[in-house]
């Protein structure tokens, strides 16, 4: 990218110290439900193109501005191909309701780091180098105990405990109620981040949830993840986006 490594990697220190921040006042003062924390909707909106471009290389399915999709990916370092997937999952309305790229791009690098987790890169198709799959969910630290499925072995193989996979982390059983063709290609797949964001749209939104205001938003979070940090985390970063991505300094 024009902005160079050097900043993109500046800017993911600072996510990573954020997150951890956020985490260690989580675990001081231990609210109760964090139901208090405004959602970053400040974002500068991602806007679909003014006029269709027959000889740009844009793929058809893509709604969110090629420029804007450019400029917002150097500003932020979230990687084009991510941001476009989430930029794309507001502007589709498939949620339902008014869930920002910011909100998406918040879990996106708290899941996977955009899909980039442990050295792994993301093609121009959303997809990671390398699968990502999540731990065993086998009861041990703070981790639940669930038992795998017939169905969701065929997603990770462990014949015995259920694992999250993909970029936004997603377990058979939350992603199957839900399921998404972001990309609008016929095939719909939780390691494609276009189709997991789209996907996971729609589960913030369920149920009517309402995300424009503090509670809503934090309850829609709180429903991915129960986890007051993680709640603090995700608006942490979503936070930071959206003052990068309006040429403010984040904190």
């Amino acid at each position: 990218m024009s902005s160079g490594p050097r900043s993109i990697l500046l800017f993911s220190v600072l996510l990573l110290t954020l997150s951890a921040a956020a985490f260690g006042l989580s675990r001081l003062y231990t609210p109760e439900r964090t139901v208090d924390l405004t959602p970053p909707t400040s974002y500068v909106a991602a806007p679909v193109p003014s006029q269709a471009d027959p000889g740009s290389a844009v793929r058809r399915t893509q709604l969110v501005d090629e420029g804007w999709l450019r400029r917002t990916s150097r500003a932020t370092g979230i990687p084009w191909p991510a941001l476009r997937a989430y930029a794309d999952a507001q502007l589709s309305g498939v949620g339902g309701c008014d869930v920002g790229w910011t909100t998406l791009a918040g879990i996106g690098w708290i899941e996977s780091q955009h899909g980039t987790l442990g050295g792994r890169t993301i093609d121009a198709e959303g997809r990671s180098s390398s699968a990502i799959l999540g731990p065993a969910l086998d009861g041990s630290g703070d981790f639940a105990a669930i038992r795998s499925t017939a169905a969701s072995r065929a997603w990770h193989g462990d014949a015995t405990w259920e694992h999250a996979v993909g970029p936004m982390q997603f377990l058979r059983s939350s992603w199957e109620p839900w399921a998404a063709d972001g990309d609008r290609d016929g095939t719909i797949d939780p390691h494609d981040l276009d189709d997991a964001a789209a996907t996971a749209a729609r589960y913030l939104c369920a149920g009517g949830r309402d995300l424009a205001g503090g509670e809503g938003w934090a309850s829609a979070v709180l429903s991915y993840n129960h986890s007051d940090e993680y709640v603090a985390a995700v608006h942490a970063a979503a936070s930071t986006y959206a003052e990068r991505a309006a040429g403010r300094r984040a904190g």
